[in-house]
């Protein structure tokens, strides 16, 4: 049972995943706002060591929780990798680890209540927290499923949906549309109601950058910075052949491009304020963002994601009215140089098209914590 703080109780909550920084974000942020008239909330993270297999790359998660008071409580963990790599074989032999270290994590905090957003390092903690009898709730952000929530969805009490498409991967009696958290500051930003001169493109391939997106870009670099302001978003991977790049670019070419390796998620909202076209990889919490700033957009969905996630999600922005879908086997850079200039010259049709729409994500991240209150 959760202690008690004077008039409030102290609630010990579990949050855990593999690529939902902002997602949690954003829940922490609505947890701490609450918290002072409700519970006080005791918050930890659980997730991976490394942000990329195989890679000594610190999570964003890393830097940010602490901030907000959340503990940290990284595990070693492996996962079935869609792909066959050099580390597809010592990363399964990693899945029995992550689930010592999650039932010992657990073991520890004690938690009243875990919140899943799936990801291979989610499955253990689930799993875990399912036998030491810990209420779960999942949260699946995609239009499709994640393979980490479609087996966790057995061991938990309820799972939160963003969307309502989702709900045939899972058993309908525990299902509850939320909607996909989006960070407070990205919520505020106020649609633009005409094109700047020149306009602002920001690139990004999600958390880890994307280095399909990066060779695109890089085709064309030139072209696009005599037209146009850059912010790329390269990922750690590529951030270092870009500043190369930078560098040997002419002077006032130069200084209409910006290059970061990650993004500080406290630090989107000014972006999103400054971007008027975005080139994205579909990853649901990018999918939500764009239709919640309601910011054009080109999206290149992954094509191995599972289930063709992320496909699914930019067909729902697509549908929505903000994005175009290109596909990444037919793409090339003067192909993606055209459609940038497409949708430079058609901007007013897309924004104004979703001008007063209103996403399904609005407050999603009060209806979500509202859950986590049932449990608790």
């Amino acid at each position: 049972m959760p202690k008690t703080e004077g008039e409030r109780k102290i609630v010990k909550i579990v949050l855990t995943g593999g690529h939902a920084a902002t997602t949690a974000l954003s829940v922490i942020e609505e947890l701490n706002k609450q918290g002072p008239q409700t519970n006080f909330w005791d918050i930890y993270w659980i997730g991976p060591k490394s942000a990329i297999e195989g890679k000594k790359v610190v999570p964003i998660e890393e830097s940010i929780f602490p901030r907000m008071g959340v503990k940290l409580r990284p595990i070693i963990s492996g996962r079935l990798q869609m792909r066959f790599t050099s580390w597809t074989i010592p990363s399964f032999f990693k899945i029995p680890l992550g689930f010592f270290f999650a039932f010992w994590e657990l073991s520890k905090i004690n938690p009243d209540v875990i919140l899943s957003f799936g990801g291979f390092a989610a499955f253990p903690v689930v799993l875990a927290g399912y036998l030491r009898r810990i209420p779960v709730i999942v949260h699946e952000q995609t239009v499709a499923v994640g393979r980490a929530n479609k087996y966790s969805a057995y061991f938990a009490q309820r799972i939160a949906l963003a969307r309502v498409e989702s709900m045939k991967y899972f058993p309908q009696e525990k299902c509850i549309v939320t909607g996909n958290p989006t960070m407070a500051q990205i919520s505020l930003v106020t649609p633009k109601n005409k094109l700047v001169s020149p306009p602002t493109i920001f690139v990004t391939g999600g958390s880890r950058g994307s280095l399909t997106i990066n060779s695109l870009i890089e085709g064309v670099l030139p072209k696009l910075l005599t037209k146009f302001k850059l912010i790329h978003h390269t990922g750690p991977m590529d951030y270092k052949k870009f500043s190369r790049l930078k560098h040997d670019l002419p002077g006032e070419l130069k200084e209409k491009y910006q290059i970061f390796a990650q993004i500080d998620p406290m630090q989107m909202g000014e972006v999103y304020k400054r971007a008027d076209l975005v080139i994205a990889r579909a990853g649901a919490n990018t999918v939500s963002e764009i239709m919640i700033t309601k910011i054009p957009s080109i999206l290149i969905p992954i094509p191995w994601s599972y289930e063709d996630e992320q496909t699914k999600n930019a067909k729902f922005a697509e549908e929505f009215g903000i994005a175009k879908v290109l596909r990444q086997d037919t793409l090339t850079s003067n192909i993606l140089f055209k459609e940038v200039l497409y949708m430079v010259r058609n901007w007013d049709y897309f924004a104004l098209k979703t001008r007063h729409k209103i996403s399904p994500d609005t407050g999603a991240s009060k209806k979500l914590v509202d859950l986590i209150k049932e449990y608790v």
